[in-house]
């Protein structure tokens, strides 16, 4: 099935939502602005039309992708290259995009799920049987609580998540300035109110030093941390083993440190984790995903999926289809794609939507392709900028 015609359009959002981080604030930007906010792509092929969302998560935080460089990748240097070319081909595509402009996650995660989403609705099947099949059609869900000025904000994010939508996994974020000591202090003040019942997790997402984080790993052992997410600097392997190594089970989660498939590689031989997080945004889309997946089971090192998704379904049954197609052994602890479920307000281009937050779960859409349907009629209302590739 040749590919014919590509559309990118940057899209609007009604709401905002606005976090922090040990690697500055995350903020989807105020409406009407280009900046941080979703691009969606559609690809036609043979009359099939397969669509894909990446919301940049930049500026402030590890990726560099911008909404002007997605569209400037795809529009310029991936899209022309992929007309004519044959709609299951993604290796060959992936080794075009290696060639003509490597890198640039976001912009081929953004090609990847359009192309998937069309593979499925061209075969009529949901992405997942795409991927191996349905081994999770309930998926956990987990709930990042944002660093705040008071503890006490903290405590209340994390108390909402349980008794509002049923979360059973909260991963604090820390590596603020108040130092490790205060993300201790946090940590047990948010165990003291949940119970023990709730699986916590913390991710400094890069803010400790390797001294620091060992110092707070041992503190926080009285109060049971259940997994350390990226503690210290992304390319810091061996810092991330000689903590392993410290922390007496407790699992070590890498995420900005894996960022392609020789990160999983490095990481992996030299055993410096426990499990990969996998975030489609980052690693390039759900083809570059599956490779690292592999090389997480063959080094016996688990996979975590995430990726904040914010306001976007596309984006976040993306990250669910991939997630539903591995087994539960596999994964740990829920996945992180929340803020696409309508938990912080809908997606103004799928105002009608059965993809949501159930008790604490949601299921992959079951729908050919991604499963989730645009209003063209919201997208033309919502659009800030459209190009056309033809």
């Amino acid at each position: 099935m040749p590919i014919d015609r590509i559309e990118i359009f940057v899209t609007d959002l009604t709401e905002r939502l606005r976090r922090l981080t040990s690697s500055g604030p995350y903020d989807t930007g105020p409406a009407g602005s280009l900046i941080g906010k979703p691009v969606l792509i559609k690809i036609f092929a043979d009359g099939v039309v397969g669509m894909g969302q990446i919301r940049p998560i930049s500026p402030g935080h590890f990726m560099p992708d911008t909404v002007a460089s997605i569209v400037s990748a795809v529009a310029d240097f991936y899209a022309p290259r992929l007309l004519g070319q044959d709609l299951f081909a993604l290796d060959r595509a992936g080794s075009m995009f290696d060639r003509v402009l490597p890198a640039n996650a976001n912009a081929r995660a953004l090609v990847d799920h359009a192309l998937h989403d069309a593979m499925g609705k061209a075969l009529n099947v949901p992405v997942y049987a795409l991927l191996g099949g349905l081994s999770q059609p309930r998926i956990p869900m987990e709930w990042s609580v944002s660093m705040a000025e008071r503890q006490a904000d903290m405590v209340a994010e994390s108390v909402r998540a349980i008794s509002e939508f049923g979360i059973r996994v909260i991963c604090l974020k820390a590596g603020g300035p108040g130092g490790w000591k205060q993300d201790v202090a946090n940590f047990a003040a948010v165990r003291k109110e949940v119970g023990p019942s709730i699986e916590m997790g913390m991710d400094p997402n890069c803010g400790w030093s390797v001294p620091d984080a060992k110092r707070a790993v041992r503190a926080l052992a009285e109060h049971r941390l259940d997994y350390l997410e990226q503690p210290v600097e992304r390319r810091n392997i061996d810092g991330m083993k000689a903590i392993r190594e410290i922390a007496q089970g407790v699992p070590i989660m890498a995420d900005e440190g894996v960022a392609t498939l020789q990160d999983a590689f490095a990481l992996a031989r030299a055993q410096a984790v426990d499990v990969f997080c996998i975030k489609l945004y980052k690693n390039g889309g759900i083809r570059q995903a599956k490779k690292i997946a592999a090389v997480a089971e063959a080094a016996d090192i688990l996979l975590n999926f995430g990726g904040l998704a914010a306001f976007c379904q596309l984006e976040a049954a993306a990250c669910a289809h991939l997630y539903a197609s591995t087994v539960p052994e596999r994964t740990m602890p829920a996945g992180e794609f929340i803020f696409g479920l309508g938990v912080k307000g809908p997606d103004p281009l799928v105002p009608d939507t059965d993809f949501l937050l159930r008790d604490g779960h949601c299921e992959p859409p079951h729908r050919p392709g991604l499963g989730i349907t645009i209003d063209e009629t919201a997208l033309a209302r919502h659009t800030l900028q459209h190009r056309v590739i033809a």
